[in-house]
């Protein structure tokens, strides 16, 4: 077994990290969007919470066609947002409070108003002009090949003024950089050295599996399965304009450039199939430290599958890879909105239970819920441009409710987006006050796992799963073993393993009744109920187990 307690673990293994976005999370000013001076105000929530490190929605100067997703200058400060001074102020109490900043990074595409883009489209003998993905119509005058937006409609715009076709995976206002230009590689590595250099502790790259396309820009093949709920996007399967081999070459570069300096984080989006993900980790992990693992949003919840899921996840990992989970983002319903208020509690406790690093969604601490957003306020550009298929990202977005003052603490002013309308008796003032509520469990789950190394750093052994219900072990050598058992269901469920026998107590429940309880061998667990047991003995027993059962047999 591996000894967990002996090996010396990085922040952002050990560590919670704490997406916050931007706009929504706390207004200094009264203009009604959040910004950088909104943060600093609530760095002692975040301290106090337990989270590591936060990891910043971009904060670049932008037209905000996309919410900054569409960047104008990669190395500047969003005039909404604040200043540079309020930046290296956050930074500065961010460290002095031994937490971490990580940046989003967004190095797929820019804005049409970045200055590249301005002197690429100006003419197409101008210096610039490779530095994104220009290309001819057909002979029939059609468009180059059939890829298209993931916000809906072709991927190609046509340019009058040079009479050619410019390629945008996203929005029009966000042409693609033409990643096989080794000039484009050295601007982007430059950004990030800025920032590193500013005393950034990583990034969160953007679309990664985006930045490099097929070179022979080949028609991407139908999708059998594309059903008319879903985004205009699915119709195809992005083989040739996604995840093309060569990408892991500058993954490798980005990975050196933050090897230079210490204990730099990367995390990558990528949207992949868990065999084609964690090859991202690269050969003796050196790519991304961190390609976010989606499955806990992508999955069905289902009981069965996640728990063999989690399997194939944990299969696939090699040498030192890092596992690392996330339930919520700024792109996904909440995972309230999902599964249910009861649910989304038992999800919390297997976010922050299993083995890797947990990222959380700002609000979801407190059960914030999906807001329906009438549609002549829809913001978000994948709603406008799809708004029969109901997939805008703004209900996801919706500020931070902090208390039950005027527009929940968030802003004097009117804010950018309508708050849920039960935040007066939903927000972080009452519920910190709560035994019973989301954010007296989040407190507890993650006072818990920083206080026991078999939940922070120790191994993970899966136990048993059926229908309703899944079980694991955490467990580091010389330190309490703790028991997972989570009902993903409504309905009652008994936890009878046929491979172990164990005794402990209860030391967390979604249920605080049962908490100090004691129990041996079987448990009883109410519908939306999940508990951690910590064992004071625990065996393997013969017995004809399922199949699932045997791989949890040391």
């Amino acid at each position: 077994m591996q000894q967990e307690n002996q090996k010396q673990y990085l922040w952002w293994q050990d560590g919670i990290i704490y997406q916050v976005y931007p706009r929504s999370f706390q207004d200094s000013n009264g203009d009604g969007v959040g910004d950088l001076r909104g943060v600093i105000q609530r760095l002692d929530y975040l301290k106090n919470l337990g989270v590591k490190a936060i990891w910043l929605s971009p904060i670049y100067p932008s037209p905000m066609a996309d919410f900054g997703y569409d960047i104008s200058d990669y190395e500047g400060i969003w005039p909404t947002f604040g200043t540079m001074a309020d930046f290296d102020e956050l930074l500065a109490k961010l460290h002095a409070a031994e937490m971490k900043l990580i940046l989003d990074l967004v190095p797929n595409h820019s804005s049409d108003e970045h200055p590249w883009f301005r002197e690429s489209r100006s003419s197409r003998d101008n210096p610039k002009r490779d530095w994104y993905i220009w290309k001819d119509a057909r002979p029939d005058g059609g468009l180059p090949n059939n890829w298209l937006s993931v916000f809906g409609g072709p991927a190609w715009e046509w340019d009058e003024q040079t009479r050619q076709y410019y390629y945008h995976a996203f929005l029009v206002k966000q042409p693609d950089l033409n990643w096989r230009n080794p000039a484009v590689e050295r601007a982007m590595l430059d950004v990030m050295k800025f920032w590193l250099d500013k005393g950034v502790d990583g990034f969160r790259v953007d679309a990664m599996w985006h930045m490099i396309k097929d070179e022979q820009w080949r028609d991407n093949p139908h999708n059998p399965d594309y059903k008319e709920w879903m985004s205009t996007y699915e119709q195809l399967l992005p083989v040739y304009s996604t995840d093309q081999p060569e990408m892991h070459g500058i993954v490798i570069k980005m990975r050196k450039l933050l090897d230079e300096y210490d204990e730099r984080l990367m995390i990558a989006e990528i949207y992949l199939p868990v065999h084609r993900l964690v090859a991202y980790y690269g050969t003796h992990d050196k790519e991304a430290h961190l390609p976010f693992n989606f499955m806990l949003i992508s999955l069905p919840w289902d009981s069965r599958l996640i728990a063999a899921s989690i399997d194939e996840y944990e299969g696939a990992l090699v040498a030192d890879d890092w596992p690392n989970w996330v339930v919520g983002n700024h792109d996904q319903p909440r995972i309230t909105s999902r599964i249910g208020m009861g649910q989304a509690k038992v999800a919390a406790m297997l976010l922050l239970t299993l083995r890797g690093t947990p990222t959380l969604y700002y609000g979801d601490e407190i059960g914030m819920r999906d807001v329906p957003i009438p549609a002549d306020e829809v913001q978000d550009p994948q709603g406008l441009n799809m708004p029969e298929k109901n997939l805008s990202r703004d209900p996801e977005r919706t500020p931070m409710q902090w208390d039950a003052s005027t527009n929940a603490g968030f802003t004097a002013g009117e804010p950018w987006l309508r708050l849920d309308r039960t935040f007066r008796r939903r927000n972080a003032a009452i519920q910190a006050t709560t035994e019973y509520s989301h954010l007296c469990l989040y407190q507890k789950l993650i006072r818990l796992r920083r206080q026991e190394s078999s939940l922070m750093t120790g191994a993970y052994r899966p136990v048993y799963s059926d229908n309703q219900q899944l079980a694991y072990i955490r467990e580091a050598t010389g330190q309490p073993a703790f028991l997972i058992v989570l009902n993903l269901s409504h309905r009652p469920c008994y936890f009878t393993p046929s491979t172990i026998r164990f005794t402990g107590v209860i030391v967390v429940d979604t249920l605080p009744e049962q908490e100090q309880v004691s129990v041996k061998d079987t448990i009883g667990l109410f519908g939306d109920e999940g508990m951690i047991v910590e064992l004071d003995d625990w065996q393997p027993v013969s017995a004809n187990p399922t199949t699932h059962e045997l791989s949890a047999m040391p």
